[in-house]
């Protein structure tokens, strides 16, 4: 016969058993449902500064592109017609205020103005010189105009594709062409740069006497079966 000691044992055991069962079938959804949760707001979050990014890039790339026209109506037309939104609106009217032909000095010191107000967000800092870099020109030294773009040539910044881009035309103003085309070259390739700064970058390759790769396409996951 077994130990009347280990019989209650063994039964405590089941008891304790089904009551974890039990409960594991009431509350369960309460550890799966936070589960969701946390991985959901993880995945929401990336999405969201992804499309803070993309947004900032695209606005950034169509005033640069805007402010390319011949004229000044055309210039301040194209501007205009950049969606804008939150802090980008006043950056924009900044923008409409002053024209680099008309008024260069007072563009720049515009310029000046926002890339230095720490209390305005770094996207529009960052965007502010890089376009003060391109209205300097060479009334500012290559060595300085360098050093201002590679502050915003780092991984992670809003106008990383577009500083790159000039960086990679000051190498053809220092008189470096194949330095340029290398450089050129890896920004078609780089993801992070959107249709348009591909289509001028391989222009300019082809006019340094290079050959355009094929841009790099980020693969899209599989759908489920049946998806």
């Amino acid at each position: 016969m077994s130990n009347p000691e280990n019989f209650i044992d063994e039964v405590t055991e089941e008891v304790r058993r089904d009551r974890l069962f039990a409960a594991f079938r009431k509350y369960g959804w309460i550890g799966l449902v936070a589960v969701v949760a946390m991985v959901g707001g993880s995945a929401y979050n990336e999405w969201s500064k992804s499309r803070v990014s993309q947004r900032a890039q695209q606005f950034g790339d169509g005033v640069l592109t805007a402010l390319d026209s011949a004229s000044a109506a055309e210039r301040r037309a194209g501007v205009s017609a950049v969606a804008a939104s939150g802090g980008q609106l006043a950056l924009q009217q900044l923008i409409l205020a002053s024209d680099p032909v008309e008024d260069k000095p007072g563009t720049l010191a515009a310029l000046e103005a926002v890339a230095a107000d720490a209390t305005l967000p770094a996207s529009y800092r960052d965007l502010a010189t890089l376009r003060g870099v391109i209205v300097a020109g060479g009334d500012l030294p290559l060595d300085d105009r360098r050093t201002r773009l590679e502050g915003i040539a780092a991984a992670g910044r809003p106008y990383r594709a577009l500083a790159l881009e000039q960086l990679a035309y000051l190498l053809v103003e220092d008189g470096k062409p194949a330095d340029a085309i290398a450089a050129l070259t890896s920004l078609v390739q780089d993801q992070t740069a959107t249709p348009s700064l591909r289509g001028r970058v391989s222009q300019m390759i082809t006019a340094l006497g290079g050959t355009p790769p094929e841009p790099v396409v980020q693969a899209q996951p599989d759908l489920p079966a049946g998806g």
